[in-house]
């Protein structure tokens, strides 16, 4: 079976959490969610640290300061009506996956947030890495309607990999 997700790991501490793995469960666990193929697509990711995260968020949104995860979708896939399904992508031929986006994740503002919210740090990267898998699929939370959407699905994906909701 091919993978979903292409790692690139930068900060050699996200080993320790098996990031590349996680984020392989994650984009399956999220694609069975949302009725997708896992064969046919394909996600990039970046296991960096913050100074690298920072230099991207100033780049592409212009907040020169690090985040804890970045996406960028491929494609744009969102609905059109607040709260409404975003489009789904389609699988690409047998042998040239539909590339979906990538998504970069900083490994001390994890650590740091994990912390803070007293959470297993490998369960609040698998919140973050379904966040990120969301985004590339069209979801997102500036409108109500959506964050009501996206977060309802994150959800359910973390309730059926094990992990407590996030924002209780």
């Amino acid at each position: 079976m091919e993978p979903l997700v292409d790692t690139l790991i930068e900060d050699s501490r996200w080993h320790a959490v098996g990031l590349a793995g996680l984020a392989e469960r994650v984009a399956r666990a999220s694609f069975a969610e949302l009725g997708l193929s896992e064969t046919g697509f394909e996600i990039s990711l970046l296991g960096c640290d913050d100074a690298r995260i920072a230099e991207l968020n100033a780049d592409f949104r212009g907040k020169p300061k690090p985040t804890n995860v970045l996406s960028w979708p491929a494609e744009e896939r969102a609905a059109e009506e607040d709260g409404d399904l975003p489009v789904p992508p389609e699988p690409g031929p047998e042998g040239m996956a539909e590339e979906l986006g990538d998504i970069a994740i900083a490994w001390e503002t994890c650590e740091r947030e994990a912390a803070e919210q007293d959470k297993p740090l490998a369960d609040h990267v698998t919140h973050l890495l379904v966040h990120g898998v969301l985004h590339l699929l069209g979801y997102d939370h500036v409108r109500d309607g959506d964050a009501e959407l996206m977060e309802s699905t994150e959800i359910r994906i973390l309730a059926k990999m094990g992990i407590a909701n996030p924002y209780d």
